[in-house]
């Protein structure tokens, strides 16, 4: 009696295609078959796989696919081993699946013995209805707290602001005089006095006032603000009366008046208590 590799092998060069050609046409592969013919069946696969691949050889061959299987499972290999009935938990329900075709080999528990209880099943951490999936935030309580937060961010910048423009200079103000003398108002080009420094000097001029109480009290309206002449450098006032000149050194001062010049330096200038000269 030929042996499953021997017929194999007869049915193959019947048909005169080579290993190769039959590896291409079952997509088996060819060490595969090669190890069938010569009945070598431990290829390193599942009894399912070896099975099946043994069945389409040998409907490609034209051989009888069930006789080579049984003479097959005659050499000893073992039937493929029924399935275990798989058990899945769909939230409450507990639902027993066993391949068709197969019975549950699931044996009740003897009468003496009391059966095995199953450990209780944990609860969703986040029990949610309808669902056990972990429930999040609430969308509109998000909305919420950021909707007050940006309003609350607004009114501090909006305050912060205010505080700014309100509270920024404090300076304090400049108060006047007691009681000011008011100034002379502008005369015409012709009552225009220009002071010429000869050399570096201070110059400040004040506007007399006649008949007052004490010489302190003569001096009125500043005609000329205190400041620095360099030689040659010029300052102007309006005279229309007896004025005070200052000077920190009276021979650097030239004063030009109604086409006369004055050097106060030199006598007839009256010179006043106060460091000043007067200039009629």
């Amino acid at each position: 009696m030929q042996t499953i590799g021997e017929r194999f092998e007869e049915a193959r060069k019947k048909k005169g295609i080579s290993i190769r050609e039959a590896a291409e046409a079952t997509k088996i592969r060819g060490d595969y078959l090669q190890k069938f013919e010569s009945n070598h069946f431990d290829i390193g696969l599942t009894e399912i796989y070896t099975r099946g691949f043994l069945r389409s050889y040998a409907i490609f061959l034209r051989l009888p696919a069930e006789r080579i299987l049984n003479d097959y499972a005659a050499l000893g290999r073992a039937e493929p081993r029924p399935r275990q009935p798989s058990r899945e938990i769909y939230g409450r329900m507990d639902i027993s699946v066993a391949t068709a075709g197969e019975p549950s080999d699931r044996a009740a528990p003897p009468e003496d013995e009391p059966a095995a209880t199953e450990p209780a099943r944990a609860q969703p951490r986040y029990p949610r209805s309808g669902t056990s999936l972990p429930t999040g935030p609430d969308p509109a309580l998000i909305f919420k707290y950021v909707k007050w937060g940006g309003i609350a961010v607004v009114l501090l910048v909006a305050i912060w602001i205010l505080k700014s423009l309100v509270g920024g200079d404090r300076s304090p103000a400049v108060t006047p005089p007691a009681n000011p003398v008011a100034a002379t108002a502008r005369p015409a080009p012709d009552n225009q006095a220009v002071i010429t420094a000869r050399d570096v000097v201070r110059v400040q001029v004040w506007e007399k006032i006649p008949n007052a109480a004490t010489p302190e009290a003569s001096y009125g309206a500043v005609l000329l603000p205190a400041k620095t002449l360099n030689r040659g450098e010029t300052a102007t006032f309006v005279k229309n009366g007896p004025v005070y000149i200052s000077a920190s050194a009276r021979e650097n001062v030239q004063v030009d008046f109604a086409g006369q010049q004055f050097i106060p330096s030199a006598p007839p200038y009256n010179i006043t208590g106060a460091g000043a000269f007067e200039l009629r």
